[in-house]
């Protein structure tokens, strides 16, 4: 069973978007089901802002060169500013859809409500943040969540291999990591460290993965973390390190992520929708066509896609 991460479920918001799609795309005189490659009986037009999560990112550009098959005249433009970034943007009405690799918080669902803007939050997957050293590596195997934050808390003194375990060899530590803007650094840092935005700040930092990826494939004596996907797509780059958080050593895998046994770093992803946005048939239509080809695309990209009944039902609902 998959792990449960709090109260967030995608069926929760289904209810809520099924009228508002219903309506943008006409209800039952809408154009068909899109399938991928299919060629549209009616052509859609206009721009789709998405801005958001790096680690989001891969699935819904995913789904945005899928949607652009089958609905040429509509431009979706996909950014990657962090999950804190996109929210800024997001919550003041600037675009269509926020990726997010963690709840909106407090600060930003209300600064949306003063701008009017009403969303709807869906969980689109499940990811497994990754910690990953250089591939030469031949001593780091499986690091204790002790020893990260040793590694990681504010303030830490930790410059050298042997200063995280003694029998490491005394070789300089390098670290590479999301920016303060990433849901990803938030969700490390709460999970490791104690406490979310709680972290060292003398490593290299980047809102865009693929320079992490570059950054720790690069360096024999790197450390970093990031999503799963990006693993996955450099996985002959780079080197998985599992995790300990006191049962025991687990590698995430798509096994793993999907069991719940990768603690404490497996953690849910969303989107998040303007209703606003919803009026617009474009809009509508590319949020039941994420629905309708999410799973396939999330596992595509090296994510983990929610239960197929979850998705079947959505569909069901939204048409």
């Amino acid at each position: 069973m998959m792990r449960s991460f709090k109260t967030w479920k995608l069926w929760v918001a289904v209810p809520v978007l099924a009228p508002l799609l219903a309506a943008a795309c006409g209800g039952g005189d809408a154009e068909p089901t899109s399938k991928m490659g299919e060629t549209p009986t009616e052509q859609l037009s206009g721009t789709i802002e998405i801005d958001g999560s790096s680690t989001v990112f891969p699935i819904s550009e995913a789904v945005a060169e899928e949607f652009g098959k089958v609905h040429p005249r509509v431009r979706v433009n996909v950014g990657v500013s962090g999950t804190g970034g996109g929210f800024k943007r997001f919550a003041v009405g600037e675009t269509d859809i926020s990726d997010a690799s963690r709840p909106i918080g407090e600060s930003e669902a209300r600064l949306a409500a003063d701008n009017g803007v009403e969303y709807i939050e869906i969980r689109v997957g499940t990811d497994g943040l990754s910690v990953i050293v250089h591939p030469d590596n031949d001593f780091v195997e499986c690091l204790t969540v002790g020893e990260l934050k040793k590694i990681w808390e504010p303030g830490s003194e930790v410059r050298t291999w042997d200063q995280v375990r003694t029998t490491f060899p005394d070789r300089p530590l390098r670290l590479y990591g999301p920016d303060t803007d990433s849901g990803t650094f938030d969700y490390f840092t709460e999970e490791i460290v104690g406490e979310a935005q709680a972290s060292r700040s003398d490593y290299t930092a980047s809102a865009d993965d693929n320079v992490l990826v570059r950054g720790v494939s690069g360096d024999r004596n790197s450390m970093g973390y990031f999503g799963y996907a990006y693993y996955s797509e450099n996985a002959d780059k780079l080197k998985l390190v599992a995790i300990d958080d006191g049962e025991g050593c687990v590698t995430p895998t798509a096994e793993t992520i999907e069991s719940g046994d990768y603690t404490p770093l497996a953690r849910p992803l969303f989107i998040y929708v303007s209703k606003k946005s919803l009026e617009r048939p474009e809009a509508a239509a590319f949020v039941q066509f994420y629905m309708e080809h999410g799973r396939e695309l999330t596992r595509e990209v090296g994510y983990i896609p929610l239960e197929a009944d979850a998705y079947m039902r959505t569909i069901e609902m939204i048409r």
